[in-house]
C-alpha cells in the first residue's frame, strides 16, 4: 500500500510499503477514505524528530470501510462505516472506566514514562504505524472504532477522530460559566472548532486570537470577536484591549490551542532547533531532559485569564524543563486543566450535532482536499501557513 513516511527534519515521502494484517484477536484493519493532516503532525515534522524513525507512517485522523475484523471484535462487522480516535484503548480498565482512555492502562507506554498508544506518534507513544495510508490495522478495534452512518460525506464524521473531542474537551475542561466569555489563543483547526463548540454551549463572548489573516476571517463568519496580534505593539496592549471587552477583569477562561510551537520565544526555539539537527540517539537524550517549549501563548494565557479563572491547554506541550511564574499563577488563583482529548468520552455528547443538521459547520470545515501523493506539499503548506490552509484533508 501506499503510505506517507517519516524521512527526517522537514522530509516526509509516500512510499509503498506492506499491507498491514491483523495480529491479534483485538485487531480490524480498515480502508482509509479520509485522513486528517493535524497540527500536531507537524511537531513531528518540526520538533520532536528526535524520537522518530525513518519509515515511520504518519498520520491520526482516520476514518474508512472496516476489511478485516478480528475473532475478539464482536461488534464491528465487513463494510461498517467508521471513524477511529487517535488513541488506543481498551475501553475496560479503570483509566478507560473512569474517562480516561488517553491514561490506558492496557496500551500505556510505560517504558517512556507515557500515556496510551497513539497512532503515528513518535516511539513516545508507542510508535504504531500512522492513519495517513490506504489501509489501518486498529488495535483495540473492540472500543476504539465509532459506527457512522452511511451516506454523508466524510467530512461530516472525520473530525470525531482528533479536532472535535479535542475541541469539546478544551471547552468541557475551560469551565465557562454561563454566559461567561472564553479567549481561544490560536485559531487553527482546534481553536476554530473550539469557538465553535463555546458558542454552540451558550458563552456569552468569544474572542479569537491569531495573526493569520484566513484564520481570523473564519473565525469572524462564526460570530468570533477576533483580534488580530499584528494589531498590538506587545503583549500587554493586546491583554489590555481584551480587559476592555469584560469589565477590565480579562476572560473567565482561555483555551491555550497553540502549544510548543508559538511564535516568540526566540531562546527556547533555537534549543529546539538545535536538539532536532543532532544525531538522533543524541537529540532524543537532550530533548528527554533539558527541552523547552515556545511557552509565548501559554504565558499570555496566564497574563490574560481573569483572577480565579481557569486556562486550559489543548496545545501540545513537550518540554521537561519550562519556566512557569508560579508566584502570578498563585497569586491569580488560577484553574489549569490540559492533556490529549480522551475521545470515546465526548462522542456521545458530539454525534447529536452530527446528525441533526450541522452547527459546528464540519461540512465546509477543510480548506484543502489534496490525494495522498500530494502529502509532502500538503504538510510544506501547512507549516507554512500558505495559500489560507487551515485545514488539510487527504484522500488516499
Amino acid at each position: 500500500m501506499k503510505a506517507v513516511t517519516w524521512q527526517g527534519k522537514r522530509d516526509v515521502r509516500v512510499e509503498t510499503v506492506p499491507d498491514p494484517v491483523i495480529q491479534e484477536p483485538t485487531d480490524a484493519v480498515i480502508r482509509i477514505t479520509s485522513t486528517g493532516l493535524c497540527g500536531s503532525d507537524l511537531h513531528l515534522y518540526e520538533v520532536l524528530t528526535p524520537f522518530m524513525t525513518p519509515g515511520d507512517i504518519l498520520g491520526h485522523e482516520p476514518m474508512g470501510i472496516v476489511e478485516e475484523v478480528g475473532a475478539g471484535v464482536p461488534d464491528l462487522a465487513v463494510g461498517d462505516r467508521v471513524v477511529v480516535p487517535f488513541q488506543i484503548a481498551c475501553g475496560a480498565c479503570w483509566m478507560c472506566l473512569t474517562g480516561l482512555p488517553t491514561q490506558c492502562e492496557t496500551t500505556q507506554c510505560t517504558g517512556e514514562g507515557m500515556g496510551a498508544a497513539l497512532f503515528g506518534y513518535t516511539r513516545l507513544y508507542g510508535a504504531v504505524p500512522g492513519a495517513q495510508a490506504e489501509y489501518l490495522r486498529v488495535p483495540q478495534a473492540q472500543f476504539g472504532p465509532i459506527k457512522v452512518p452511511q451516506g454523508p460525506p466524510d467530512d461530516r464524521f472525520l473530525y470525531l477522530s482528533d479536532v472535535l473531542p479535542t475541541a469539546w474537551q478544551a471547552v468541557e475542561y475551560a469551565h465557562i460559566p454561563p454566559g461567561g466569555s472564553v479567549a481561544v489563543l490560536g485559531l487553527g483547526p482546534i481553536g476554530d472548532m473550539a469557538c465553535r463548540v463555546a458558542l454552540e454551549r451558550g458563552a456569552e463572548q468569544v474572542f479569537g486570537i491569531d495573526l493569520v489573516s484566513e484564520r481570523l476571517r473564519r473565525a469572524r463568519e462564526r460570530g468570533v470577536e477576533t483580534f488580530d496580534l499584528r494589531d498590538y505593539e506587545d503583549e500587554k496592549d493586546l491583554v489590555g484591549a481584551v480587559q476592555d471587552r469584560t469589565a477590565g477583569r480579562g476572560p473567565d477562561s482561555v483555551i491555550d490551542a497553540v502549544g510548543t510551537e508559538a511564535h516568540g520565544s526566540a531562546a527556547a526555539r533555537l534549543v529546539q532547533n538545535t536538539a532536532g539537527h543532532l544525531p538522533r540517539a543524541l537529540g532524543a537524550r537532550v530533548a528527554e531532559h533539558f527541552s523547552v517549549d515556545r511557552l509565548a501563548a501559554l504565558y499570555t494565557a496566564i497574563h490574560l485569564v481573569r483572577r480565579g479563572g481557569t486556562i486550559s491547554l489543548s496545545g501540545v506541550y513537550g518540554g521537561k524543563v519550562d519556566p512557569l511564574p508560579l508566584l502570578t499563577m498563585f497569586d491569580k488563583q488560577i484553574r489549569l486543566r490540559m492533556g490529549q482529548a480522551n475521545v470515546r468520552t465526548w462522542t456521545d455528547d458530539i454525534l447529536p450535532l452530527l446528525t441533526d443538521g450541522d452547527p459546528l459547520g464540519v461540512d465546509d470545515f477543510a480548506t484543502h482536499r489534496v490525494p495522498l501523493s500530494d502529502a509532502p506539499r500538503a504538510y510544506e503548506m501547512f507549516q507554512r501557513k500558505e495559500d489560507g490552509a487551515v485545514k488539510v484533508v487527504m484522500e488516499p
